[in-house]
């Protein structure tokens, strides 16, 4: 099995609650995940009700559908999704982009964006490729978060 695992942080300014909020709402990704630079295409939450634990959702991506669930929810503070791909019935790759806020003030939320990946049977001779584009990819969403709010990434 290959892992591949790292944190990004990132300063948001918004209050916790709303950057939690809009972290959870999957069908509203659209709305400010970027259409350039990722290879998510299309987010939707496939079960019903508000985001919670096991909330299920599908990513259309460059690569394909890639099924998912809500594996750890604790607002405001708290979220991890849990992704997997499947080929032949078994699952070659599975991934967890987990968040952890911390409230830095009223109106301001530092992100801690944690991402581990695990590549198995095809996928492992794949995995410093996959690390490059994970790294790529969770990049361009806690930026797209920043800047959902008004507010141009910090690097």
């Amino acid at each position: 099995m290959g892992v591949v695992e790292f944190e990004l942080a990132r300063v948001v300014h918004a209050p916790v609650a709303d950057v939690f909020a809009r972290l959870a709402d999957i069908d509203g990704y659209d709305a400010w995940m970027p259409k350039r630079g990722s290879i998510r295409r299309h987010s939707e939450q496939t079960t019903s009700g508000p985001p919670r634990l096991g909330t299920t959702y599908l990513d259309r991506t460059l690569a394909g559908p890639t099924p998912g669930e809500i594996s750890e929810f604790e607002p405001p503070t708290r979220l991890v999704f849990h992704w997997w791909t499947t080929q032949g019935g078994k699952v070659v790759a599975e991934g967890w982009p987990a968040y952890r806020l911390e409230a830095k003030g009223d109106h301001t939320t530092l992100v801690h964006h944690h991402a581990r990946l695990e590549t198995r049977g095809i996928y492992r001779p794949v995995t410093p490729l996959l690390r490059w584009m994970a790294v790529r990819e969770r990049t361009t969403t806690v930026e797209a978060l920043q800047a959902s709010f008004g507010h141009q990434p910090d690097n």
